[in-house]
């Protein structure tokens, strides 16, 4: 077929939503996940002006804020945002299965973003998108490609959920060995948290100069599933002053809405010279040794019954309200031993492993839906 238009081969669906919408799905921005093809949360019952209606196998692109990446194609009827564009491919140029993943592309994405107009809100009409160009193959090809994606896209979901599984099993063991940290009853004798480790400690005299490198994370650098996703080398002298200070195996746990709701922290590795710099949003935990594990405070601080606690005491005004060092401090816990830590440390640094060759899978699944697409 060579190379098209996507108004050539999809057209924008302009159906309303006429009857009554009670027990209908209602689809909102919120609901897409960015670079998923699929999705399966939506609100029912809701006050609503929503009037778009959208069936099943269209795709729903988000063209409000498209830098966003949210595209994924309906496996329910419903109602949608009038955020939303309700993409459907046109029978005989088009295989349906495959537009998810034509919209789904970086380059898509990219040719959005362009088109988008206004300020705070910017968005994207159909009439750009509808002018995009890429290559096409005749429709037994399309036929044949979209099912190699499926096929792929599903794997890719598997590893994810053994994924999920896995963080799963490191928390339950944890509840299992320790109890849950927010229970009267406790295995273990009860500590401040600010016994177990030390919080938030003192900057020691460094004997660097200005001129050599240390690690900088900023907030951005660590991942809501407890890692270090990025780290650059910076002069100590550009960093030593307005920034939170750190060393090898402290644990960094993010202290500012939504940041701390949604489960940023990590334990601190791998720092040039030994040194870590960041964000002034963090609190350090740093271990004592003999007394705590790293593993054992990095698990425990990102539970999620921990988390929620936790947001219950946060103070601020507005976007800007922060769990306090004070309540770390006084935060009561049954300290296990240290021999108790290392056991769970094992068993998480196995899940870790685990872990690791998941996301390789899952980053070569990828590369093979890139590699299909732009072949």
């Amino acid at each position: 077929m060579g190379v098209v238009k996507l108004g050539d081969v999809a057209r924008e669906s302009r159906l309303k939503w006429t009857k009554s919408k009670q027990d209908v799905p209602i689809v909102g921005l919120e609901h897409l996940i960015p670079d998923e093809i699929r999705f399966d949360a939506y609100d029912i019952n809701t006050d609503n002006t929503f009037s778009k209606r959208f069936v099943k196998g269209q795709v729903l692109f988000g063209r409000r804020r498209a830098y966003q990446r949210k595209a994924a194609i309906a496996e329910f009827d419903g109602i949608c945002s009038g955020d939303i564009t309700v993409i459907e491919a046109i029978e005989g140029k088009m295989v349906p299965e495959l537009l998810p993943f034509i919209i789904q592309t970086p380059v898509f994405f990219d040719y959005a973003n362009r088109g988008s107009a206004g300020s705070l809100s910017p968005r994207v009409k159909w009439e750009h998108l509808a002018d995009y160009e890429f290559e096409l193959p005749p429709l037994e090809e399309q036929k044949i490609l979209a099912d190699k994606l499926w096929a792929a896209y599903r794997l890719k979901e598997a590893y994810k959920k053994l994924l999920d599984a896995t963080d799963e099993m490191v928390k339950s063991q944890f509840i299992e060995m320790f109890g849950n940290p927010l229970s009267s009853k406790q295995k273990n004798e009860l500590k401040r948290l600010g016994q177990c480790c030390i919080i938030n400690p003192r900057r020691p005299n460094i004997a660097l100069c200005d001129t050599d490198k240390v690690s900088f994370i900023p907030m951005p650098a660590v991942s809501e599933d407890g890692y270090l996703v990025d780290m650059a080398d910076e002069e100590y002298g550009k960093v030593k002053k307005g920034f939170t200070y750190f060393e090898n195996n402290d644990v960094l746990f993010a202290k500012i809405t939504p940041c701390m709701e949604n489960g940023k922290g990590a334990i601190a590795y791998g720092l040039t010279n030994g040194i870590g710099v960041g964000s002034t949003e963090f609190h350090v935990l740093r271990p004592i040794n003999g007394i705590s594990s790293p593993y054992w405070l990095l698990t425990l601080t990102r539970m999620p019954i921990f988390r929620e606690r936790a947001a219950k005491n946060m103070s601020g005004t507005g976007g800007q309200i922060r769990v306090s060092a004070s309540y770390l401090n006084h935060f009561m816990v049954g300290l296990p031993a240290i021999e108790e830590q290392r056991r769970f440390e094992a068993i998480y640094r196995q899940a870790d492993k685990s872990k690791f060759e998941l996301r390789k899978s899952i980053d070569a699944i990828d590369k093979v839906i890139k590699s299909l697409i732009n072949n």
